[in-house]
């Protein structure tokens, strides 16, 4: 009989965004290595992007209990949808729906962000994580819970697990997707705002049995930390679920693509991104030496962005080449990996532990990658070992050049001096949802184990 883990997060299907395959990854595949799953998350309309497909690949057996409301994003989209539904008849159902357009204004939300970085510790979502915390509570004391795991970010999510797991005496594991946002991503306003964060984090770290990491660089650096080394870190990378359609012989009709077009594919959110603006310059410069090029290079943007950027890319005179798709459906986006001529991939600027889970999902689709990362950056290691190439981030020249360059082999049939695409590796299969599954369900057999002698 399996046993059964309290899942704690707040980004689960029907939202979208990047979070949401690690944890729909392990309520997907945890079931076959003998842990079921119930997960206490977000409400369906509590973030600004959301995949309806997504939901149908919850297990039946995984029990959802949501939370809505209870943090500032959400209080957002409610005064948003207000305000979308006053605007009288033209309004849309679509309109209506938090994030179906995927679009923001960069200007207005970093104001919000700043503003709660200054008054919400450890993050906006503090209020949910609360609320989220007393309903958990009545879920493990109907027992049954063997094992408790909070996901982040947000980081608050960590903050509810740690009172949980110390009340009802269970295991607990802390998981990073990412490290501690208030602190690796975002710059405290104040010296008092930084201690308190690193109190906040030291607090979870050394008080879970179990650390896991989602970066090999953000495990390296928890083990060194003296002042809050975890009991146990585990290197759990991130993953992506197997795409059969990139598997398919060349030629099949799975890849759709556009012979007389070479298209540019991103598929992400696209905020706080400086290298979107150095792609738009660098486009901008390669078109000024070649205008024919107007009628060949199209560039897709696929995923939620801040109007800024659609603003800036209309300036240089990229309408037309660059296209917002907004959201699109999770197959949709694999789909159009499939189809690039080249996959783009950057990252915020300065976070070096983050390896955006993209990167596995490029790797799949076979197709060639170019990136903006530091020489030395972990993701960079790993798609300059699936034979893509990198760029530092902001070399605009750079950039121009290798998509000039790209190009005219394109234009000349691919040809001798451009290499193959590089195929999907095949050290990539350890890196599935399953095989990833199969790694945390032997831990989790261990938490539970050593929590059973204590």
């Amino acid at each position: 009989m399996n046993r059964r883990l309290l899942l704690l997060c707040y980004f689960y299907p029907p939202l979208a965004g990047g979070g949401v395959h690690r944890v729909l990854g392990f309520t997907r595949w945890l079931p076959e290595h003998g842990w079921d799953c119930t997960v206490v998350c977000a409400g369906p309309e509590d973030y600004w992007v959301r995949d309806d497909t997504l939901e149908g690949r919850i297990p039946p057996q995984t029990e959802v209990i949501r939370v809505p409301g209870g943090s500032a994003l959400s209080a957002w989209l409610r005064l948003r949808r207000g305000r979308d539904r006053v605007a009288g008849p033209a309004t849309t159902a679509a309109t209506v729906r938090p994030g179906a357009a995927g679009r923001r204004s960069g200007l207005v939300f970093g104001g919000l962000r700043a503003l709660s970085d200054w008054l919400l510790l450890p993050d906006s979502y503090a209020g949910w994580a609360r609320r989220a915390r007393g309903v958990a509570a009545g879920r493990l004391a109907r027992g049954d819970i063997s094992a408790v795991l909070s996901t982040s970010p947000p980081d608050s999510v960590h903050l509810a697990a740690l009172p949980l797991a110390r009340r009802f005496g269970l295991p607990w594991a802390a998981d990073f997707r990412d490290p501690w946002i208030g602190l690796h991503f975002r710059r405290p306003p104040t010296a008092w705002h930084a201690a308190r964060q690193r109190d906040l984090e030291r607090r979870v770290l050394t008080g879970a049995d179990l650390v896991l990491a989602a970066s090999r660089t953000h495990a390296d650096d928890l083990e060194r930390d003296a002042g809050a080394r975890p009991r146990r870190v585990v290197h759990l990378p991130n993953g992506y679920e197997p795409d059969a359609a990139a598997s398919a012989p060349p030629g099949s009709g799975t890849v759709p693509r556009d012979p007389l077009t070479f298209t540019l594919v991103f598929t992400g959110t696209l905020s706080l991104m400086p290298d979107v603006e150095v792609l738009f310059e660098a486009l901008h410069q390669l078109l000024a030496r070649r205008p024919e090029a107007r009628r060949r290079i199209r560039v897709r943007l696929a995923g939620p962005f801040d109007t800024d950027y659609e603003d800036r890319a209309v300036a240089l005179g990229l309408k037309g080449i660059v296209e917002f798709t907004g959201p699109l459906a999770h197959d949709q986006a694999r789909a159009l990996q499939r189809a690039a001529e080249l996959l783009l991939l950057w990252k915020p600027r300065g976070y070096r532990t983050m390896v955006p889970g993209k990167t596995y999902e490029y790797l799949d689709a076979g197709r060639p990658i170019l990136a903006l990362l530091e020489e030395d950056d972990e993701a960079a290691r790993l798609v300059r070992r699936a034979g893509g190439t990198c760029l530092p981030p902001g070399d605009r020249e750079g950039l121009a050049a290798e998509i000039e360059r790209r190009y005219l082999a394109w234009k000349e049939g691919a040809g001798s001096e451009m290499p193959p695409p590089p195929g999907r590796p095949e050290w990539l299969e350890e890196h599935t949802r399953s095989s990833l599954s199969a790694r945390l369900a032997t831990v989790l057999d261990e938490l539970a184990a050593a929590g059973g002698k204590r």
